[in-house]
């Protein structure tokens, strides 16, 4: 018994002996993510490629691939992303306009030096209700509901930042303020 109380070692047993399921098998499987699933806005070829010049999206998640599911996102990044100022000028994007969302989202940003957890190993420029920010330190931002916000521009990049992003509903959806 090795002086635990009876209760543990039956969990113990159990993990020991229960059937196991790698990955998306099993019941509940069906929750689980593993491979890229774009929404179409984010899936055309063209904006795959323009993202795939500073960044690799890893996994996506909404109600679409997932029933039931908020929307959340991560990506890589690897490069600054300065050039998109002049591209997107010339073609009038919409993605340097600042936008909100119907409820709340968490927007986050790591560096990827195990031993400097808290250096983001770059400068990320993002603005926040109209304010310029840069940030050179791992974070996590919130945005309430309504609060406008972007572009997000990727200054310097050192080492890979890890991204993302969580919008507290079924798929991300942005309002375009301007």
């Amino acid at each position: 018994r090795l002086g635990l109380p009876r209760r543990s070692v039956k969990v113990m047993m159990d993990i020991l002996n229960d059937k196991t399921f790698y990955d998306d098998a099993g019941e509940y499987g069906k929750y689980v993510v593993n491979s890229l699933q774009l929404p179409p806005a984010q899936a055309d070829p063209k904006t795959v490629a323009s993202y795939e010049r500073y960044g690799k999206r890893i996994l996506w998640i909404d109600g679409n691939v997932v029933p039931g599911s908020f929307q959340l996102n991560a990506s890589w990044y690897f490069k600054p992303n300065m050039y998109i100022l002049n591209e997107g000028m010339d073609a009038g994007a919409k993605f340097l306009e600042p936008h909100k969302h119907d409820v709340g989202e968490i927007v986050a940003f790591y560096g990827s030096d195990p031993e400097k957890p808290n250096d983001l190993c770059g400068e990320i420029l993002f603005y926040i209700g109209g304010e310029k920010h840069v940030f050179t330190k791992s974070c996590m931002i919130f945005l309430p509901a309504g609060l406008e916000h972007g572009p997000l521009l990727l200054q310097r990049i050192d080492r890979p930042v890890f991204h993302f992003s969580c919008v507290m509903q079924g798929a991300y959806d942005a309002d375009v303020t301007k």
